[in-house]
């Protein structure tokens, strides 16, 4: 369905509620479906490969070749990133910006890899990192039977999920064998059905190669989310094994990872109209919610989010100016608040714009229409738009102390969710203080080994941590949260700040709790962890601010579980009966962070009357934005000179060098370094971004101008080859191009 701005928004949504199908370009679709939902019209578009080629379980196959990025405890509950196996030695292609926390953590002023850019020439030089895996699909299976073979419709809702928990957590346990897989059960289609996935998951990573900041992330925030674009978002790292073939943690007796598949990269670029695919780990998206959803959204969330973000992002970036060493510890923290600040924007204009909530507004009336006309189909889905709007009405009382506590409190100044850490610790200390003398020494070893492994985690914290920088955000956020947030469902700790001691001044509040907390200064907390006793740490003020906000946050949640339990019902409901309702419809689940595909083409789009742009961008494009005075558009001597003598090497076409692409593929937050795949399965690109005018699509896909950023492979190894002269890695890769 393609749409011309003469006709746009009315027709538009006139058009998408008759649809009969979902067009093939949208979706993100389950690769186990692929052969009886998607194949005929993948071929259509260019595909020449089998769908066994692309998924199986029993034989190498190129899901074999795509990695979940995971760190600590999210896998295999979700990755952060996606990425893609290029060499029978484990070598991994991502983002620039999926590694820029791991380069920012290898970086110091004398050693500045953010700025200058890392290239290891041998294996010996690849750098280790603690806190990063990748994992890779097994298999996916269809439990939905086995889950639900307890369920009835006697059952209240919580009764069906303490069933269902139950279900999954035993045929987790009997997939994982013993420990030797990471494995979840995760629900689609609201709750409707639920599919098993097991992962192999690989402790050692290394990083292996990142182009330099004016390479890998140019054009900065001011580019970010935008089109046309010229940005080498990648970066480079290495999966290893013990000898044997498994995973292991860091050892030098580890080796690299022997794949069971790789991506062969392709030379030949792409043109308009080229079957194009990706596969990747796509975060979260909510395409079924109901216009209730959409108007919080529009009304108070993205709203609140923005404002909030604006803040943080004020304060830090006055200091990064000022400062070269707080520039370095504060780019990551920097570029995450920034990345979702502009995208909620932009999330907010594209809803308005598509007109989104009239479009769900007038399905809902249909489906009530449509279950209001068999008496069956009311006694199944009566009632259930109402469940939704009667939901969100309660919600919305409890939704902007929410938003506050996620990302003004603790994700506002670090010391709030820093300090959590010691919370075992703190029950162990207040266990002991009221024991009696006879039971208090039992407590020792276990306060002695919970202190030490927090002290363990100082360094890294403290190493990227200012406390004028948290004082700051601390003071700001805080009266922020103060004035807009309703006095009773404020924090208890805010007593204090209007009481004769502060008088009302957050900043006096907040000079107070930097002066005299332990858990912003690291000499402090290290002495109180060598000798920890709980008078100190109950008394410390930014400990009992962190109190208070668990408990602030347990209350709200406690408000509002019954009424997201009321709002997950009748969606459910709601879904299944528009399944039921549109049975010629081909449905696709949500994004949950499980491996999906999205197939389309090449293409240009119109974002607005009167303007076109192209599908590809060029190295020229890079010299036209240079700005030497904007770190954003720094343009490294060395690639000037390249671009000066045209020294492109096998990477040009036509003695063009191109930078970037775009194709109509649906992506979204997690499928950041995701492999773009030609119709044979090479590698032609990288997906990075998506484009300003579909910052809604994570809620509704507008195919006229929904596009996926890519970087193109052949500027990628470009920059690898002869810019970095990393000659090293090019040997180890398997390029294919056509003769002429």
């Amino acid at each position: 369905m393609k749409r011309t701005l003469a006709f746009l928004t009315l027709l538009g949504i006139l058009v998408k509620g008759m649809l009969a199908a979902t067009p093939p370009d949208e979706g993100m679709w389950l690769l186990m479906f692929l052969g009886e939902k998607n194949y005929e019209a993948m071929k259509d578009k260019g595909l020449q490969l089998t769908a066994e080629q692309i998924y199986s379980i029993n034989n190498s196959s190129m899901k074999d070749a795509v990695v979940g990025l995971g760190s600590g405890m999210m896998v295999p509950e979700g990755f952060f990133c996606t990425g893609e196996i290029i060499s029978d030695q484990g070598l991994v292609l991502t983002n620039h910006h999926c590694g820029f926390d791991i380069v920012q953590q290898h970086s110091t002023l004398e050693h500045d890899y953010l700025t200058d850019g890392f290239w290891a020439k041998s294996k010996k030089e690849e750098l280790a990192n603690e806190d990063l895996s990748m994992s890779i699909l097994v298999r996916m299976d269809d439990v939905t039977k086995q889950v639900l073979e307890n369920v009835n419709d006697d059952m209240s809702d919580g009764e069906r999920q303490e069933t269902i928990a139950a279900a999954k957590k035993k045929i987790e346990r009997e997939a994982s064998e013993k420990g030797k897989y990471d494995v979840i059960v995760k629900d689609f289609f609201d709750g409707n059905e639920f599919y098993l996935f097991v992962y192999i998951t690989y402790l050692d990573v290394r990083l292996v190669g990142a182009p330099p900041s004016s390479i890998g992330k140019f054009g900065g925030d001011t580019d970010n989310w935008m089109w046309p674009r010229h940005t080498g978002d990648f970066s480079m790292f290495r999966i290893y094994t013990d000898p044997d073939g498994n995973p292991a943690k860091y050892s030098e007796e580890n080796v690299p990872l022997k794949p069971k598949y790789y991506f062969p990269i392709s030379l030949d670029g792409v043109h308009k109209g080229d079957f194009s695919m990706i596969m990747g780990f796509p975060g979260t998206t909510t395409r079924y919610l109901t216009s209730h959803g959409v108007k919080l959204a529009l009304d108070e969330s993205n709203p609140a989010v923005v404002k909030i973000r604006d803040k943080k992002l004020d304060i830090i970036r006055s200091y990064m100016n000022a400062d070269p060493k707080i520039k370095l510890q504060y780019a990551s923290k920097y570029a995450q608040t920034a990345n979702y600040w502009k995208y909620f924007i932009g999330q907010t204009k594209g809803l308005k714009r598509w007109k989104v909530y009239d479009e769900r507004k007038a399905l809902e009336d249909e489906f009530v229409a449509w279950v209001d006309k068999d008496s069956k189909r009311k006694d199944k889905y009566g009632g259930c738009i109402d469940e939704i709007a009667q939901g969100y009405s309660q919600l919305e009382k409890y939704n902007l102390s929410l938003k506050y506590l996620e990302e003004a409190v603790f994700q506002g100044p670090e010391f709030i969710y820093f300090s959590f850490g010691v919370f075992q610790l703190y029950g162990s200390l207040k266990a002991q203080d009221e024991a009696g003398k006879k039971e208090k020494e039992k407590y020792n070893a276990g306060i002695k080994s919970m202190a030490s492994i927090f002290d363990a985690s100082l360094e890294d914290h403290f190493k990227n941590y200012n406390a004028s920088v948290d004082k700051d955000l601390f003071v700001a956020l805080m009266e922020m949260y103060y004035n807009d947030i309703p006095q009773e469902q404020h924090p208890s700790v805010f007593k204090d700040v209007q009481g004769k001691k502060f008088k009302g001044s957050f900043r006096a509040w907040g000079d107070y709790v930097f002066a005299e907390s332990i858990f912003v200064n690291e000499e402090k907390l290290r002495a109180f962890l060598a000798n920890p006793q709980y008078d100190v740490l109950a008394e410390d003020p930014g400990w009992q601010i962190t109190m208070s906000m668990v408990e602030t946050i347990r209350n709200v949640y406690g408000n509002i579980s019954s009424v997201e339990d009321q709002i997950n019902h009748g969606s459910r409901l709601f879904l299944a009966g528009m399944r039921e309702m549109q049975p010629e419809r081909v449905f696709y689940p949500d994004a949950n962070s499980t491996l999906r595909l999205t197939y389309g083409t090449i293409q240009d789009y119109y974002p607005a009357d009167a303007v076109h742009y192209d599908f590809r961008t060029t190295l020229a494009g890079v010299m036209e934005k240079e700005d030497p005075k904007v770190d954003e558009f720094i343009v490294e001597p060395k690639l000037k000179e390249l671009y000066a003598e045209k020294d492109f090497g096998p990477y040009a076409e036509n003695g063009v060098l191109y930078t970037c692409f775009l194709s109509d593929n649906d992506i979204t937050g997690g499928n950041s370094g995701s492999p773009v795949i030609n119709g044979k399965g090479e590698l032609i690109g990288i997906a990075f971004d998506g484009n300003w005018e579909s910052m809604s699509g994570d809620i509704d896909f507008e195919p006229s101008v929904q596009r996926t950023i890519s970087v193109d492979i052949r500027y990628v190894m470009f920059v690898i080859d002869k810019f970095a002269g990393a000659q090293n890695l090019i040997d180890e890769m398997t390029f294919s191009k056509k003769e002429k």
